[in-house]
């Protein structure tokens, strides 16, 4: 009889343990990518699952758009790009908003040859840029209103590199930790980078996105999904072995190459994309509203929102982050 009530009892424990997790889909906004390592590290390593989370990863692409998804209770949460679309996710009275910031930096920047003739952020101004429709309504915006870039300067960019690479005048949209490693193993040269964090383009990048009704419902969830997410970043940019990671990065995203790949995880460490300004000392993921509402103040003098139709502060929530998780 004993033995039977301990067989017993092994079974419900081995029956609550098997639902012990919570089933979680992060859904990305592009394909996988080393911008997107933490979390693959996060579930690669088990810090989800120690963190009570079975995490299933959604890759984004250029065709794909994961965002209803979220809006829809489809995922639990997103991977947005900036700012800008939490922003009309509040216009638009969507509700859902940012609880983590993963690159305190936005890596978007402005390329040009090494050995062509645009040396300074000024000259840019006199080039030809390769800029795609996205950039164009927004970041382009501000570019064209803080520095005066004209908008007969732009040529059409579908993400070939040939046009760039056989112009030394031309000038292309990009991001730091990708583009110039493909440029180099395209047969070019490392570019110059201009990076727009470096010249006013203050939004963060890689935010991570919730809605509203799980923040409120379930917010140890929540929790425990950032903090999770936070030590999966910190692994991934400390460790000398993240080769489980790249693994499922390259699973899910076939054409990634371990050059891009070291390039990537180099780059993110030296621009400090990650754990530069309030990520030092509060954290990576770090979130000032003042920073949020520069940010908003700025597209709106773009023209991209019409002056005090939003508070823009209400697109995030700080409740999750500035904690100093990971801080050494």
């Amino acid at each position: 009889m004993k033995r039977a009530f301990l067989l017993l009892i092994c079974l419900l424990g081995i029956a609550a343990s098997s639902h012990a997790a919570d089933k979680v889909t992060l859904a990305t906004n592009w394909l996988a990518q080393p911008e997107l390592g933490g979390f693959y590290q996060a579930l690669a390593d088990g810090t989800y699952a120690r963190h009570g989370l079975d995490v299933t990863i959604k890759p984004g692409g250029p065709l794909i758009n994961n965002r209803p998804l979220l809006a829809f209770g489809k995922v639990d949460f997103l991977i947005g790009t900036n700012l800008i679309q939490p922003f009309d996710a509040l216009k638009q009275q969507i509700p859902t908003r940012v609880v983590a910031a993963f690159f305190q930096k936005d890596p978007q920047c402005m390329l040009a040859h090494a050995d062509g003739p645009w040396k300074t952020w000024d000259d840019l101004k006199q080039a030809p840029v390769l800029m795609g429709n996205s950039g164009r309504q927004t970041f382009f915006l501000w570019m064209h209103d803080a520095y005066g870039f004209p908008r007969a300067n732009l040529r059409p960019y579908n993400h070939s590199l040939a046009p760039f690479l056989n112009d030394k005048q031309m000038a292309m949209q990009g991001f730091a930790t990708a583009e110039p490693e493909r440029i180099r193993l395209a047969g070019g040269k490392e570019p110059r980078v201009f990076l727009l964090a470096d010249h006013g383009w203050n939004s963060y990048s890689t935010v991570l996105e919730t809605r509203d009704d799980l923040i409120a419902k379930n917010p140890a969830l929540v929790q425990r999904f950032v903090d999770a997410s936070i030590v999966g970043w910190n692994t991934y940019l400390d460790a000398e072995d993240t080769d489980a990671a790249d693994a499922l990065i390259k699973k899910d995203n076939p054409s990634m190459s371990d050059d891009l790949i070291n390039f990537s995880r180099r780059k993110m460490g030296e621009l400090e994309l990650l754990r530069g300004g309030d990520a030092r000392k509060q954290g990576i993921g770090a979130i000032d509203a003042e920073r949020v509402k520069s940010f908003y103040a700025k597209m709106v003098a773009a023209g991209m929102y019409e002056e005090m139709t939003i508070d823009p502060t209400r697109a995030v929530t700080t409740e999750f982050v500035n904690k100093g998780v990971g801080v050494k």
